[in-house]
């Protein structure tokens, strides 16, 4: 049976925790932005997430044996993320929130710059099966390495590593068929 902390561990936990929410706040945030597309959904996610991380911390810390907690963190977002789809898919709705972004203005040419091959690979990753397009938004998106991206997929590294190779070739050949032939004009 398990006790209730103590104050002083109380105290520990809450600090160990605000130092973990602080490392990766960013991540998960970023994490479940690419899953789902918009501002409010992924602060939504990103809220829920360290909140279940929150509610199970003590117990995950015990369990890490000094590993790092960011694939764990990650996981619980994806969980999340997965949710988030499948109820989606069960009750459609309009993406008015998507139309203000798109028609939303910028200042500096650098972020007009490269806008059309980013839409393009975006649009390719989108393409992908979901766990290829998991791993690639873990690898590239939150520079994860292939041992993170493993125990936040719960997959080995070999199948990891297969994995991401697989769909950095399936992405390209998204972006080729897109693109075009290629040849002297």
């Amino acid at each position: 049976m398990a006790t209730a902390p103590t104050g002083k561990d109380k105290l520990r936990l809450d600090s160990e925790f605000s130092d973990l929410y602080r490392a990766h706040l960013r991540d998960v945030y970023s994490y479940a932005y690419y899953r789902v597309g918009n501002h409010h959904d992924a602060e939504d996610l990103t809220e829920q997430a360290f909140l279940q991380a929150y509610r199970h911390f003590d117990r995950a810390q015990r369990e890490s044996n000094g590993r790092p907690l960011r694939p764990w963190l990650i996981r619980i977002a994806h969980n999340l993320a997965a949710n988030y789809h499948r109820d989606r898919a069960r009750k459609p709705q309009s993406q008015l929130e998507d139309a203000a972004i798109v028609s939303a203005t910028h200042d500096t040419e650098d972020l007009v710059e490269g806008r059309e091959e980013l839409t393009q690979v975006l649009n390719g990753v989108s393409q992908l099966p979901d766990d290829r397009r998991e791993a690639l938004i873990m690898r590239f998106a939150l520079d994860m390495d292939n041992r993170e991206i493993a125990g936040a997929l719960d997959r080995s590294e070999g199948a990891t590593k297969v994995l991401i190779h697989r769909a950095i070739r399936q992405l390209e050949t998204i972006l080729e068929e897109e693109r075009g032939p290629v040849g002297d004009e």
